[in-house]
């Protein structure tokens, strides 16, 4: 696919010191990773995930939950980051203060070369005491039971944002900072509607930034939208990148 890119949007990017940038499950979902709320399969497939992603689902079956991620870990090793993850790296590479937001939880920015990002929801990835919240990245082999912290003896846990919990607070503060202060900010592959980091955007535009969606459909960002550009973020990421930075 080719588009042309707006001419006005590309004089924006080269002048921008500052951009933010927002990016949501359909990023991911190009890498082929199933989105949190697609129907499960195999053994899962009789659990909705938003059962076994609750604070209440851990404490009622730590060992249910535990294997779901474990299980959602491993599918993850599989997948790589796609077109549209190294678009951004080279983005950033471009641009004085550039900020990732994700909402992905799935590493996949990172692992792209991807170095300023905020994870709102977490790293699966990761994992973390759930009484002391104490992080490792080692937590040995055994399958039989969930492991304990090695500090306080509380289990571990995924460290990822459940429901009804709230989002890492540094994190957020630096994602509103960084709407608040950009040049340019963009939204990428996300249905606009998970607050708080719906909100983002439109602090964006109340500053005076110019706002840019990449998504495959219209959502309720469009309409405030300075540029909307419909269809893969794999492909038209790169398109930009190229037209701006040739």
């Amino acid at each position: 696919m080719t588009m042309e890119i707006p001419s006005d949007l590309i004089r924006f990017l080269r002048k921008a010191n500052r951009v933010a940038v927002l990016t949501g499950a359909g990023v991911s979902q190009e890498s082929g990773l199933r989105t949190f709320r697609d129907p499960q399969t195999g053994l899962w497939a009789q659990y909705k995930p938003t059962d076994l992603a609750s604070p209440e689902a851990f404490a009622r079956d730590p060992k249910l939950v535990w294997d779901w991620y474990a299980w959602r870990r491993e599918a993850l090793k599989g997948v790589r980051p796609n077109a549209g993850h190294y678009a951004l790296v080279e983005m950033e590479k471009r641009v004085p203060e550039f900020t990732l937001i994700t909402q992905n939880v799935d590493n996949l920015h990172r692992f792209a070369g991807s170095r300023n990002v905020l994870e709102l929801h977490g790293n699966i990835q990761r994992v973390r005491c759930s009484e002391c919240r104490t992080f490792t990245e080692d937590w040995g082999d055994d399958t039989e039971a969930v492991p304990h912290c090695n500090v306080c003896g509380g289990l571990l846990r995924p460290d990822v944002v459940w429901s009804g919990e709230n989002l890492p607070r540094l994190e957020l503060e630096a994602a509103v900072q960084a709407a608040r202060k950009c040049d340019v900010f963009f939204s990428v592959g996300t249905s606009g509607v998970v607050q708080p980091a719906a909100s983002l955007a439109f602090a964006a535009h109340n500053k005076g930034a110019v706002v840019v969606e990449v998504n495959a459909e219209s959502t309720p960002l469009t309409p405030k939208a300075d540029f909307f550009l419909q269809g893969k973020s794999g492909e038209l990421l790169p398109e930009l990148v190229a037209e701006v930075w040739k």
